[in-house]
């Protein structure tokens, strides 16, 4: 960003791919294997640059085409959250924008709910894999918006004075509230005490 201090280039030079690119996976080829041993489980494994999806032998090509569209969709952003880490980029972000660090920060699959999740008493952040395909200024803005948790716990004005040290947090906010079909303006909410979530949907 232009308005960054000479001390901060080598910082700006390390997320510079990250401002307008989004981050994807690269295809891989797909191997159906029907098993008649295998009663009701889907299960699947990479071989190389072959996922191979395993199915019971009775499925119909109509449920052996969802299940293998929801294998694939797991490994692709799987792979793609491979290709960022997230502990270096929140170290990065925290030293421009002067927040604390996490004692971790990882993907998880299974917030399906929510963008993000901060618990501010063991310091720790899981960050949504549906985020995986956006442009990287909103993965950004969601962790700014979760390292923001460690200082503020709710959302009140203290909150957003600290988010908003973040240049794109009103774009991104509007990027996530289409994603999510949500009309409502504040995208965010808390469940717990300890539990700090950006809204997903």
């Amino acid at each position: 960003m232009s308005d960054m201090t000479s001390d901060t280039d080598s910082d700006n030079s390390e997320l510079k791919l990250f401002d307008d690119s989004t981050v994807q996976a690269e295809p891989f080829q797909i191997e159906v294997i029907r098993s008649k041993k295998r009663r009701r489980t889907v299960s699947a494994q990479m071989h190389g640059d072959v996922l191979r999806v395993s199915i019971p032998s009775w499925m119909s090509k109509s449920e052996e085409a969802t299940n293998v569209a929801e294998m694939v969709r797991r490994f692709k952003r799987k792979i793609a959250t491979q290709e960022v880490d997230l502990t270096d980029r929140a170290r990065i972000l925290a030293k421009r924008y002067s927040l604390r660090i996490p004692d971790s920060i990882e993907w998880a699959e299974n917030l399906t709910s929510v963008w993000g999740l901060c618990t501010p008493s063991t310091k720790t952040i899981r960050m949504s894999t549906r985020l995986i395909g956006f442009p990287s200024w909103v993965l950004d803005y969601v962790i700014v918006h979760e390292l923001a948790h460690l200082h503020v716990s709710g959302h009140g004005p203290d909150f957003w004075e600290i988010t908003r040290r973040y240049d794109k947090t009103e774009r991104a906010i509007g990027y996530l509230i289409a994603k999510s079909g949500d009309t409502d303006d504040n995208t965010d909410k808390t469940d717990t005490d300890t539990a700090h979530e950006t809204e997903l949907s």
